[in-house]
């Protein structure tokens, strides 16, 4: 990414965290895609506590990772993990958080892995 398009997430970042602010009962589901890998974490923004988190480099997938060919399988596998974790944790509705990044490609695929896992959003 070019320093011109990092400032400009993170303007839109901004924007969107104006709007967005996970409770205790409604966490906020926060998706970070680096070049190579992507990383998906719930956090409780009233204590400032990440509650799960999962990555393509998380143990639990890294077999399943290694097998799928694609960036989006393996977002979609993370979201999977998440969602597996967050009802694990009795989790069961979160708030999108899709970090500046536009909602398609590896950030749609997390958030339709953690669907289909049993999140709702």
């Amino acid at each position: 990414m070019f320093k011109r398009d990092t400032k400009k997430r993170e303007k839109i970042k901004i924007r969107v965290r104006k709007k967005i602010f996970g409770t205790t009962e409604r966490p906020r589901l926060s998706v970070y895609r680096s070049l190579n890998q992507i990383y998906a974490q719930i956090i409780d923004d009233t204590t400032g506590k990440t509650l799960v988190a999962a990555s393509s480099l998380s143990k639990e997938i890294l077999d399943e990772v290694k097998k799928t060919s694609g960036k989006v399988s393996k977002s979609k596998l993370v979201g999977a993990l998440i969602a597996k974790k967050a009802l694990e944790n009795n989790i069961t509705t979160v708030v999108f958080d899709r970090n500046g990044f536009r909602y398609h490609g590896r950030i749609k695929a997390v958030a339709d892995g953690a669907r289909e896992g049993g999140l709702k959003f």
